[in-house]
């Protein structure tokens, strides 16, 4: 009998829902909806994984852009006052924990109260899109680097991007669809060529998920052209041209570099 199958005290499991699709969760992670006794869940959580836990209690506490539905403070408050009754509370994320997800803040906010705290990785957004795009984040003859940022932050014109997006390496970008005209001139004033392709992956991991490909100068025209929905990323670097096309570009690169 698993952790998550015994009876014991009351504690919080985070848990990784994955980019979409139910599939992509983890067995453990699978395992934890089932036993628990309250899932508290945010917004991007696609249906189909809320769905495996009909019977289960769920409180929903997504977040939108400048409008939350409980602040981070009370979901803390929230995810230790039920385990304190001795249930097992599940807080179920897009993507993963720990990857843009508050997890870090939940855990130590458990620890602090004294309050048996779990996590189950899930498959990261960026990872999720990109291998359902056919889209190596990394490819020895053209990225050897990546980097995820947000791009929904206080902050966002005084934060240092030099040198995370160019020539062999990969800029995914979460939480970017509304500044992306700023992050575009941003990268671009750092020296980025405004000719450097990306992607939009847009809605990854679930049955209406799309691939947009551009350039960086385009990006902010492209996104509201096409009208891209959240949750979605951006991809900046010379992997973005695979998007769609599979390995097709890299072997049309490297001819012309041959």
């Amino acid at each position: 009998m698993s952790d998550i199958d015994s009876p014991s005290t009351g504690r919080v499991v985070l848990v990784g829902a994955g980019p979409g699709d139910p599939d992509l969760m983890t067995v453990r992670g699978h395992n934890a909806l089932l036993n628990a006794d309250l899932v508290v869940h945010d917004g991007l959580v696609d249906p189909r994984i809320l769905a495996l836990v009909p019977g289960t209690s769920r409180i929903s506490v997504a977040k939108a852009r400048s409008r939350h539905t409980m602040r981070q403070e009370a979901i803390n408050d929230l995810l230790i006052a039920e385990a304190r009754r001795g249930k097992l509370v599940v807080r179920l994320k897009g993507g993963d924990p720990f990857i843009f997800g508050r997890g870090g803040e939940e855990v130590e906010a458990c620890l602090a109260a004294g309050v048996p705290v779990e996590v189950i990785p899930g498959i990261t957004a960026a990872m999720g899109a990109a291998a359902g795009a056919l889209m190596p984040l990394t490819h020895r003859h053209i990225a050897s680097a990546i980097t995820f940022v947000a791009g929904q932050c206080k902050g966002l014109a005084e934060q240092d991007w030099t040198g995370l997006a160019g020539d062999g390496r990969t800029l995914v970008i979460y939480m970017g669809l509304a500044t992306a005209e700023a992050i575009a001139d941003k990268l671009i004033g750092d020296g980025v060529p405004p000719a450097m392709p990306v992607a939009v992956l847009e809605k990854g991991g679930r049955p209406d998920a799309r691939v947009l490909r551009g350039t960086l100068i385009d990006l902010a025209a492209m996104i509201a052209r096409k009208r891209v929905e959240s949750p979605a990323l951006i991809v900046v670097g010379m992997v973005a041209e695979t998007a769609n096309t599979g390995l097709t570009a890299i072997e049309t690169l490297l001819e012309d570099i041959a």
